[in-house]
């Protein structure tokens, strides 16, 4: 039979995109182009609309105004675009490998002999070969989000979507996971978005930064750090620097773009 998973790569586009709950508007007039095969986060403040637009592009949410494009198109259901939440959310009564092969077994997915190869596959991706047979209860916090990795990614989406995936996690354990993600984008190439409250992941990971402030996209700005990414670049003078700017962002004030930084809104 055809393989319904696509390996090609999706963009979205957000035209004037708005979500009000009842008479409280999360996201405001959004317009916003994410590239295909780019990596875009999504920053800023706490209750500022940026996983209520994620969500949006995802699908979960509801547009009060505007619209969301995916092209190609990419639907979830069909496992499409994959999601990764802030809690692993694994099945309790489920083995590692078991939950991996949850998505291909709602989408109809090949048979269950393929099913598994694939799921191994995945988990061999995120390093973990060896436990495909432990239950949640028995991972680490860090195993569980590479599990959770491994799921969002088992189907081949065209789009993923991270909504602060490493927050509860220590530093040095979530740069090793963002490490992952970058290696992973490497091979596949998918789009993806972001969220981070944390801005100094956002820039190790991202081709450009999307500053949210009360539901507005205040400014895109485009990541000038060298590839390939490693944290030993946080360390450096021209990360500080856009840092700098990109936390003058978040704060509202006007900023000096650093050097082989731009600002885009469209773009």
């Amino acid at each position: 039979m055809d393989d319904p998973l696509l390996n090609e790569s999706s963009a979205v586009r957000c035209d004037g995109v708005t979500v009000a709950f009842d008479q409280q508007v999360a996201v405001r007039q959004v317009d916003l182009l994410v590239q295909r095969g780019e990596i875009v986060s999504l920053i800023g403040p706490s209750g500022c609309g940026k996983t209520t637009l994620l969500r949006a592009m995802a699908g979960l949410q509801s547009v009060t105004k505007g619209t969301v494009t995916i092209d190609p198109p990419a639907v979830a259901k069909q496992g499409q675009i994959g999601f990764v939440f802030q809690s692993p959310a694994l099945l309790p009564w489920a083995t590692t490998l078991q939950n991996v092969t949850l998505p291909l077994e709602l989408i109809g997915w090949g048979n269950a002999k393929e099913r598994s190869e694939r799921a191994r596959d995945a988990l061999a991706s995120v390093q973990l070969s060896t436990v495909a047979d432990r239950m949640p209860h028995q991972l680490s916090g860090g195993m569980k989000m590479r599990v959770s990795i491994a799921r969002a990614l088992v189907s081949e989406p065209k789009l993923l979507l991270l909504d602060e995936p490493f927050a509860a996690l220590d530093d040095m354990l979530r740069n090793e996971l963002g490490q992952l993600v970058l290696s992973l984008w490497e091979q596949q190439r998918f789009t993806a978005v972001m969220v981070t409250h944390n801005i100094s992941e956002s820039i190790l990971l991202s081709n450009r930064i999307a500053v949210m402030r009360a539901g507005r996209l205040e400014s895109v700005l485009q990541n000038p750090i060298s590839w390939p990414r490693h944290p030993s670049q946080m360390r450096t003078t021209p990360f500080a620097e856009f840092l700098g700017v990109v936390s003058d962002r978040l704060r509202g004030e006007p900023a000096v773009v650093a050097d082989g930084a731009t600002e885009r809104g469209l773009a």
